[in-house]
């Protein structure tokens, strides 16, 4: 469920009859349309850690599954294409409360050795919802009516509400009971999941502080994260996530037929399947590297796949640019229809594996909601502006939109390089004294006595 609508409105925005039922879609509307779920989600997702430090991370993750669900049905049933929009917003704001709550949630349930994996499931299981969007569109392409777009739309509202329902029975994050002061309840549901003393020592340490404070930070809690204590790491969260979308992989995910289309497969058909392949790919790749994600440094994965990303963005952009794809003959459009292909790839085994645990990790208890809701909302936010502009900027340069992506990349590159701790391996209370403390290890990865790895 997570990204089952990225793989559903590209398709569906581009159908003939969703064309003739709602809107015929120009660059400008074909934008608005598709990018209406992430400004209403970036706004909500400020408050969405407020809500989690005050309910508890699996309610606020069900309320966030429940009003999606609603959202997607409103689309499966509009009229018009105000109706439309305002489904997709209603989808924007579930997402807004439960995406970023998920990853805390499971972040204060992992070991540290299993941290980076279980975290970065998130990502795999928004891997498998693309893939499963785009063939059910492919799917209902060849229904010559109104449900062609509208039954993948009501898949997605039945299996928003189904996970909403699974969501009621998790139990509460031990480290939440913790920060309300329920101590003894966290302990035993630390005992229930399995988990050894070793592992629960964040909670121990930081029980005297979340006794004192838990009024205050459920309260207060965005106050809280912008601290003198915490405000580097808030801003490096926000900035770590907000810039990962000027790398440009949700444009290629949301339009994916239409780049395709652009790149040489006139058939919509064919562009369909093109977009199909683009996500078996996405979660053939993800899988290992989600199995992996233990075995990389954080550092390592940023700035390797920031190279990467940066030069099959610059190859495309290149190759647009020298006129070679549009010749009647020769190879050109196929090396950039693989070099999409490599792009997407060098995406989701580094910075699609990262970007989903690292905020989290280097937030300490009482912040760790809220930040990371701050970050996801400043991805959400980055993320809506360049999805409005990208079919606009098509519209008028086929290359230009690869060589801004691609020099953005490398700049923001650069800029983690020199910015980003590394946090493999080590224990959350570690992350947060090393914070505390300007410990330089943290910052360059470096091997210390106490650590197997940093």
């Amino acid at each position: 469920m997570p990204l089952l609508d990225t793989g559903i409105i590209g398709p569906v925005s581009d159908m003939e009859f969703f064309r003739k039922d709602i809107a015929t879609t120009s660059a400008i509307l074909h934008g608005l349309i598709v990018s209406s779920v992430l400004l209403p989600s970036a706004i909500v997702s400020i408050f969405a850690g407020s809500l989690a430090d005050a309910v508890g991370r699996p309610r606020a993750v069900t309320i966030g599954f429940c009003v999606s669900g609603l959202g997607a049905a409103i689309e499966a049933g509009s009229i018009h294409i105000a109706m439309f929009i305002v489904g997709r917003i209603i989808i924007g704001i579930g997402i807004g409360l439960y995406l970023s709550t998920v990853v805390v949630y499971i972040c204060e349930l992992a070991p540290p050795a299993k941290r980076g994996v279980l975290t970065t499931m998130v990502q795999l299981f928004a891997a498998i919802g693309i893939l499963t969007g785009y063939f059910i569109c492919y799917g209902t392409v060849y229904i010559s009516s109104s449900l062609s777009w509208r039954l993948p739309l009501a898949i997605q509202s039945f299996l928003a509400f189904l996970f909403a329902a699974v969501c009621v029975f998790l139990p509460q994050s031990p480290r939440w009971l913790t920060l309300c002061g329920r101590h003894d309840e966290s302990r035993l549901l630390w005992i229930r999941l399995g988990v050894s003393l070793d592992d629960q020592r964040e909670d121990s340490e930081n029980k005297n502080d979340t006794q004192e404070d838990s009024t205050s930070v459920l309260s207060h809690s965005i106050i809280r994260a912008f601290k003198k204590d915490v405000r580097s790491r808030t801003a490096l969260a926000v900035y770590y996530l907000g810039m990962q979308q000027l790398c440009g992989i949700d444009s290629i995910l949301y339009y994916a037929p239409i780049i395709f289309q652009q790149a040489g497969i006139t058939s919509q058909k064919s562009s369909f399947i093109a977009s199909g392949v683009t996500a078996i790919v996405i979660v053939a790749v993800t899988i290992p590297a989600t199995l992996k994600a233990d075995s990389w440094s954080r550092r390592m994965q940023t700035i390797l796949g920031g190279c990467l990303i940066s030069g099959c963005l610059l190859l495309i952009g290149i190759l647009y640019a020298s006129g070679a794809v549009h010749r009647t003959s020769g190879a050109a459009r196929w090396v950039v229809i693989v070099t999409i292909y490599l792009y997407v790839i060098s995406f989701c085994v580094t910075w699609g594996i990262n970007y989903k645990s690292y905020p989290s990790e280097i937030q300490p208890p009482a912040t760790r909601a809220t930040a990371t809701s701050l970050a996801q909302s400043a991805n959400w936010a980055v993320n809506f502006c360049v999805v409005l502009v990208v079919p606009i900027f098509f519209a008028t340069s086929d290359s230009g939109p690869y060589f801004l992506f691609g020099g953005l990349t490398i700049i923001n590159t650069v800029i983690l390089f020199f910015i980003m701790p590394e946090t493999r391996g080590r224990t959350l209370e570690d992350i947060h004294t090393d914070f505390l403390h300007k410990i330089p290890h943290a910052r360059f990865g470096r091997r210390t006595s106490n650590d197997q790895y940093v």
